[in-house]
């Protein structure tokens, strides 16, 4: 089942928000900062076939990108500025991202 995801952009931090697609009125919100999404963005400029558990896992300063889940989050930021882009030819049960 696809989730929709939105973000929503602060002065230093972007929200990444879904809502539930089983439970009326209910969903999830994470806070990204923007320094973690600039460290990703350069760090990690021009990789292809990126993961978040990849991205987790290889990440120079873990207290930026401390976990998967918030690797994801990342990512899903970096989509919506344009940074990055799903790459589509993976069918496998993670998400596998292009950054540009």
């Amino acid at each position: 089942m696809r989730q929709t995801y939105y973000v929503f952009e602060a002065r230093r931090y972007f929200f990444v928000l879904s809502f539930s697609k089983s439970k009326r009125a209910s969903g999830n919100f994470n806070l990204v900062s923007a320094r973690a999404v600039e460290h990703v963005r350069r760090s990690f400029a021009g990789r292809q076939d990126l993961t978040a558990k990849h991205l987790a896992t290889r990440s120079r300063k873990p207290r930026l990108v401390g976990s998967a889940l918030h690797a994801l989050n990342i990512l899903y930021v970096l989509v919506a500025i344009g940074a990055a882009v799903r790459d589509e030819r993976f069918r496998d049960r993670e998400l596998h991202f292009n950054l540009r």
